[in-house]
């Protein structure tokens, strides 16, 4: 347990005037000095606060621990998989459920981080550096040990040759070193990333003798060793992936582990599209699924099964942050470099006649990347957000701290005249003009023309209204559907002009953000900052999150960052929902306590004595079926009948005009 005795004390210390120029990455507004002496050991590690849980926890409070282990659950997702490695930049790879880290989260705290592989953790106030012990039980599948060596081969692994991303997560850790037969140190070059411990406790854990003979940075169809709940049973390339539960996975009686896990079989199949997707869990096929779209909801489950309760339909409020989901406008191109023009398109799309005539209704208007969360930003900037935002006032908007961020909206008519006239006036302020019903370019006559990226047609009838404002000011936009390879392949290479992403938000932002938004991550082939953007303040902004040495502290932080990036109009915000929409036949149970993430299956369990019930119900309407496909109906007796009646008549008149004839 961590002594009562040491403290964390944060001390702020505001810069203003010319010296804000030479503040370095690590040198911020802010510094953590830490009070007491001695190392700090623990069995977990919370980013800010305390662990909730103790050490001689049992189990998590949200998870029922003596759930039944059992049945199988298929679930289908869209598009195909060529790969089981998920650590590279290429191909599209598939969930094997075997891969584990040293800590865990629960899911009840904002980011606090428990012994998964790892039994106790110890680090000095500064978190300059962290030790993990290593579980003896920890094992392999083929039964091998996990051990430090395993640990410092992952991180040489990941950094070097998989996903650049890795190299962004973990470039302020300076070593990695194996002290003993179960211990492993982390030391960091940056004592002011205080997330740092907690990120290398979340890095995948791979068995370095089973990757001896063989090469990690190409793509594999060879599901690869594992040591987690779940391994791979049985596959089809593109077409399914069935995942069995590991009889004797060495971690299914530790407390983090306690009550989840409970499948015997998860059944993933791959469709192309979701209306496949919806035909087969009505038929059967599938058990559940999460629905995404508004029309489907509202419209498409319409059948006896859901109004019976054999298939439950219910919507599960969570208390995550919903992040955001946007057109992303691609600022490499040079038509969208001027804020102006990113501002003035926005205009064009008409949120309110889309959630009316499109959605029923379902959604709320985006206004923040963290919305759904104490992080968003509202109002005008108080306290110390704005003391935050001061030091960059001459590098800022006036708009930042004079008007807060709302995204243009209609009365829902579906001609948003007010809208265009302003996007017009922007337009013009930027440099454009319309010739002959055509946006150019006022210096080089160059046409406004661009294409939105998508990966399923059924966003094609949210975007298609867009285009057509978009063409009643000249701009010549057009939406083009493809397939999910090409898809991911153009997005690693940032070879798009718009496309619609949702950047996921937690309730600890840290790390994560560079690879969103920061200006290094802009030329990184396969990070998440799609938009391009290169704002120094913005990269300051995301330093102070990370560095942010209290819970206070990191709200402040995220709140200036989100108001900037708002008013950088680097994307037109779209639209969320404060709650998951789940579909499933009714032969499972979950906990009562419902947790802030929404729908987890990994807590569900498989009801015997439901399925049992569902199962005589269905083989009830099957035999109904076909008693009733051999067995005329009256109605279609009388129709016989009737037919026979009527044939009968015209033989007999026939006859009868014949020996009429002289």
């Amino acid at each position: 347990m961590r002594p009562s005795h040491r403290h964390l004390i944060c001390i702020t210390r505001l810069i203003a005037g010319s010296g804000l120029l030479l503040l370095a990455t690590n040198s911020l507004a802010q510094e953590c000095e830490a009070l007491g002496d001695g190392i700090i050991t623990s069995h977990a590690i919370a980013m800010h606060g305390e662990p909730k849980y103790p050490a001689n926890f049992k189990h998590f409070d949200y998870v029922n621990p003596d759930a039944p282990k059992g049945g199988t659950i298929r679930q289908g997702a869209r598009g195909s998989f060529d790969s089981f490695n998920p650590f590279l930049s290429k191909g599209s790879a598939a969930s094997t459920g075997s891969v584990e880290t040293l800590l865990t989260s629960s899911e009840d705290e904002p980011f606090t981080l428990y012994g998964l592989i790892a039994e106790s953790l110890e680090w000095p106030a500064d978190r300059s550096w962290i030790i993990f012990t290593i579980r003896d039980i920890a094992r392999w599948h083929d039964g091998e040990p996990i051990t430090p060596d395993d640990v410092v081969w992952s991180f040489d692994a990941l950094t070097t040759q998989g996903s650049p991303q890795f190299r962004f997560m973990y470039r302020n850790v300076s070593a990695v070193e194996k002290l003993d037969r179960r211990r492993v140190k982390f030391s960091f070059s940056d004592t002011t990333n205080r997330e740092m411990p907690l990120i290398v406790g979340q890095m995948p854990i791979l068995p370095k003798h089973y990757w001896a003979d063989r090469d990690f940075s190409k793509t594999t169809l060879e599901p690869p060793l594992g040591s987690g709940p779940y391994r791979v049973r049985r596959f089809e390339a593109g077409r399914f992936v069935e995942l069995e539960r590991v009889e004797d996975y060495w971690g299914r009686d530790i407390p983090v582990n306690v009550g989840q896990y409970n499948f015997d079989i998860i059944r993933n199949e791959y469709f192309r599209d979701d209306t496949a997707i919806r035909l087969a869990l009505k038929s059967g096929d599938l058990d559940l699924r999460i629905e995404n779209q508004a029309k489907a909801w509202a419209l498409d489950y319409d059948t006896p099964a859901v109004r019976k309760g054999w298939l439950k339909k219910e919507v599960v409020k969570h208390g995550q942050p919903t992040g955001m989901q946007a057109f992303v406008y691609n600022t490499r191109r040079p038509f969208f470099s001027d804020p102006k023009v990113r501002e003035a398109l926005a205009y064009a799309f008409d949120f309110d006649w889309t959630n009316k005539k499109l959605f029923f209704g379902q959604y709320s208007r985006t206004t923040s990347y963290f919305s759904n969360s104490e992080l968003a930003s509202e109002n005008l900037p108080t306290g110390r957000e704005l003391e935050i935002l001061n030091q960059y006032r001459d590098q800022l908007p006036p708009r930042v701290f004079e008007q807060p961020y709302e995204p243009p909206s209609t009365d829902g008519s579906g001609w948003p005249r007010d809208n265009l006239r302003t996007a017009f006036k922007l337009l013009d302020e930027a440099g454009w003009e319309v010739v002959d019903n055509q946006l150019v370019n006022k210096q080089t006559g160059e046409p406004f023309r661009f294409q939105i990226l998508l990966v399923t047609p059924d966003f094609e009838r949210i975007v298609l209204p867009f285009i057509r404002n978009l063409k009643r000011l000249g701009i010549d936009a057009s939406a083009r559907v493809v397939d999910s390879s090409q898809y991911v392949n153009r997005l690693r290479d940032f070879d798009f002009d718009m496309f619609v992403f949702v950047w996921g938000q937690s309730e600890s932002p840290g790390n994560e953000q560079r690879i969103f938004w920061s200006s290094s991550a802009a030329s990184q082939t396969d990070s998440r900052n799609f938009a391009g953007i290169q704002n120094p303040v913005v990269d300051q902004l995301i330093e102070g999150v990370i560095e942010a040495c209290s819970r206070e502290e990191l709200v402040a932080w995220t709140r200036a960052l989100d108001r900037v990036l708002l008013w950088g109009f680097y994307v037109i915000p779209n639209w969320h929902l404060r709650a998951d929409r789940v579909i499933y036949w009714d032969k499972y149970d979950r906990p009562a306590m419902l947790v802030k993430s929404g729908v987890n299956t990994s807590l569900w369990w498989y009801d015997a004595d439901k399925a049992t019930q569902l199962d005589a119900i269905m083989s009830d309407l099957t035999t109904d079926s076909v008693d009733e496909s051999n067995t005329p109906t009256l109605g279609v007796a009388l129709a016989w009948v009737i037919a026979g009646l009527l044939l009968a008549w015209l033989v007999i008149r026939r006859f009868v005009r014949r020996k009429s004839k002289p």
